[in-house]
């Protein structure tokens, strides 16, 4: 293994982590354990390929599976319990919180922005991390670009609206 590869990557392995998980610990321990888990599975990155893809990959799984094994705890907090935490200033004259923004942001959304946006990956490179089609990538980056534009400029979680100005009306298809 070639550490200094590895540690090239560490910069963007730790923005990566900061903005997924919100916490500077957590996010350390995610970098940890995604070095952990890139030394163990060396043998199954190839010479050649894109060794950030690859480590993107690791981390945004792990992030994924730590999720996961937490849920019960998380099951247990109510967002409306903490919805008044979450506002952006009311005052104009306040720095916007793009941490707090981002974290509003549903996981989907922001791991594409982040991976795009922050980390400069192309589409492509997003959707190898992610496992993820190409499109689905490109949906999830406007998405979230125009939730994160609603929520910097203040606004809170309205339904979103169609062309003519109204709400979308729900069907049930069968």
């Amino acid at each position: 293994m070639d550490r200094t590869l590895l540690v090239q990557q560490l910069p963007g392995l730790r923005r990566y982590a900061r903005a997924l998980t919100g916490d500077a610990w957590a996010a350390d321990d995610l970098v940890q354990d995604t070095l952990e888990r890139a030394c163990v599975k060396w043998n199954l990155w190839t010479a050649g390929t894109n060794l950030r893809a690859w480590l993107f990959t690791l981390m945004h799984n792990l992030y994924l599976n730590q999720r996961r094994s937490q849920k019960v705890a998380l099951a247990s907090i109510s967002i409306d319990e903490v919805e008044s935490d979450l506002h952006a200033p009311a005052s104009n004259d306040a720095p916007i919180d793009i941490g707090r923004c981002l974290q509003r942001l549903p996981a989907d959304q922001r791991a594409v922005l982040l991976l795009v946006g922050v980390e400069d990956m192309s589409y492509q490179e997003a959707a190898k991390v992610l496992g993820i089609p190409v499109g689905t990538v490109m949906s999830r980056l406007s998405r979230a670009r125009s939730r994160l534009r609603e929520l910097m400029e203040g606004g809170d979680a309205a339904p979103p609206k169609t062309a003519s100005g109204t709400a979308p009306v729900l069907r049930r298809m069968k």
